[in-house]
């Protein structure tokens, strides 16, 4: 049998950026070297996709008075959101859930228009091009944890008022508003785990077998 597999430091390393992958909210406001951004986007773009459609687009926001209206449009979803909670509606305020004014980089992923010509793999489950793309931001993501750069991904916005900012044609979608920057540290856990919001639940909860809640 061919031994495919990678050395035990490597292997090390894939690992590493997996269970220490943060979704970032506070960002320090050094700029990041476009070198390394591109590294970020180009792992990005090698994200697997159904029938290859590479459905996922990046939209970088440089423009100031852009970037304030997309923070205003997250803000009244934020506030929306908390309403929606009811009783953890307070809890939820106080939570830092974005850092779209502090980020160096805001980036916003949308869908691409003319996603129905894609059939291969979708004539059943048309929404895999929204799991192609979230494979393309996963893929982001772990290539910033290597980097040292921190992400976090918003998705506090409506898509109609978010596509219309950004001038995108019938048919597309934006399904998320990443945040990247450097910081000053990558939190211990996850965010919300830290301010007990909700806990990680133990695999076993989640692996079944031959059937929905099947024992193995």
């Amino acid at each position: 049998m061919t031994d495919s597999g990678y050395s035990p430091e490597e292997k090390q390393a894939v690992y590493r950026a997996i269970y220490e992958r943060r979704d970032m909210r506070h960002f320090l406001p050094d700029p990041v070297d476009e070198a390394i951004l591109q590294r970020i986007l180009q792992a990005a773009h090698h994200a697997p996709s159904v029938g290859f459609m590479q459905p996922w687009r990046f939209i970088r926001i440089t423009e100031p008075s852009l970037r304030r209206d997309i923070a205003a449009t997250v803000e009244k979803e934020r506030l929306l959101t908390a309403e929606a909670l009811g009783e953890r509606g307070q809890e939820f305020m106080r939570l830092k859930v974005e850092g779209v004014r502090e980020c160096p980089v805001l980036l916003v992923v949308m869908l691409t228009d003319r996603r129905e010509k894609y059939i291969f793999g979708r004539r059943t489950m048309p929404d895999m091009d929204l799991a192609s793309a979230s494979c393309a931001i996963q893929n982001l993501w772990l290539a910033a944890r290597c980097e040292g750069v921190g992400m976090g991904w918003v998705s506090l916005f409506d898509p109609v008022e978010l596509a219309a900012l950004l001038q995108c044609p019938e048919g597309s979608e934006p399904i998320a508003i990443l945040c990247l920057g450097h910081v000053d540290k990558f939190y211990d856990a996850p965010m919300l785990q830290q301010e007990n919001w909700s806990q990680r639940k133990e695999l076993q909860e989640l692996v079944w077998f031959n059937q929905w809640g099947g024992a193995g």
